[in-house]
């Protein structure tokens, strides 16, 4: 069995990807600095999860500080892969903390890159984002499209983080999967994020914000989806960007109806400008990753949604009151 470093251990796609090794029988080293780049409860909550794990170290770290994640490479056995899954994501926050932003996403990814190339790492995944293709992509969109006019400084960051993988791959042979994901959901998910806030403020009575008209779209993916195209990508590749997406596109207009229905009880919702660091829409091309892979998305969005909507409820004592923002 392999020995893998997973980064953003405490984040909601990175705990479940170590959960998802462990149970293949794989070790993980567990990294995250545990900011509070949203409710830390919420981050606490899974890092409880995985703690009891016999197979599951954890090191409080910020990977940008190569000194600190240098340490874990020299007191660790022999690492067969690092899964960068730690970042400041949102593109909204990404007006507020740019200088954050640069730090975990573009420092964070040369930290592993260089673990890779000092320590004997063959093999690194990078965690790339949807948000990265900017404005007037084609629709489902293709790896191959433009990605250099990025409308924020999150996906901005992680093109930085892109091209350095590539530099990497080109000049010590690293091996490296890049996979982009859009808009990934499900239990104790990220606060900031649509899925939380609407499920909440609904079950709550508390207000809806709604940036824009509500018709813009997006194409959500199951956590448990996301987790799995991303073990599949441990494999050699060489140097791949794969689109790791939902099948399914909904407005945020009928993802609201759809919560009100799941939940059972209607949105007193608030309309509010649209944000311009948003994308009006996101849809993946996939094709890659299924011939690649052979990975395909499993989880519809109803029966997503519903399992959400259950762990919210099981939570509910705690996670009513989660911090999601309003705006």
């Amino acid at each position: 069995m392999s020995n893998y470093i997973v980064t953003g251990a405490a984040g909601f796609i990175g705990s479940r990807v170590s959960q998802l090794l462990i149970v293949k029988g794989h070790s993980v080293i567990g990294i995250d600095n545990m900011n509070d780049a949203y409710d830390v409860r919420i981050k606490e909550f899974r890092l409880k999860q995985l703690m009891p794990l016999e197979k599951f170290t954890f090191a409080r770290k910020d990977i940008s500080n190569w000194e600190e994640v240098k340490s874990i490479a020299e007191s660790s056995p022999q690492i067969d892969g690092i899964i960068n899954l730690a970042a400041r994501a949102g593109v909204r926050a990404s007006t507020e903390v740019p200088f954050g932003m640069l730090a975990s996403n573009t420092t964070g990814a040369l930290s592993m890159l260089e673990l890779c190339r000092h320590y004997d790492i063959p093999k690194i995944i990078q965690a790339s984002t949807s948000s990265i293709y900017g404005a007037n992509p084609p629709y489902p969109t293709p790896e191959t499209a433009n990605s250099d006019r990025p409308l924020q400084a999150y996906a901005a960051s992680k093109k930085g983080a892109e091209a350095l993988c590539h530099s990497y791959h080109h000049l010590f042979g690293v091996d490296v999967s890049i996979v982009r994901f859009f808009t990934v959901y499900g239990p104790a998910g990220r606060p900031d994020l649509a899925m939380f806030r609407f499920i909440q403020w609904i079950t709550e009575g508390r207000t809806l914000h709604l940036n824009g008209d509500g018709e813009q779209s997006r194409g959500f993916t199951y956590l448990d989806d996301i987790a799995s195209g991303i073990v599949l990508a441990l494999k050699p590749l060489g140097y791949e960007i794969i689109n790791l997406g939902g099948h399914e596109v909904i407005t945020i207009n009928d993802l609201i109806a759809l919560t009100e229905e799941l939940v059972g009880k209607k949105a007193m919702i608030e309309n509010h400008p649209a944000h311009p660091a948003d994308m009006r829409q996101n849809w993946a091309d996939v094709t890659k990753a299924r011939e690649m892979l052979g990975w395909e998305p499993r989880v519809g969005l109803r029966e997503g949604m519903q399992i959400l909507v259950d762990w919210y409820n099981q939570e509910r004592d705690w996670a009513k009151d989660i911090e999601t923002g309003s705006l």
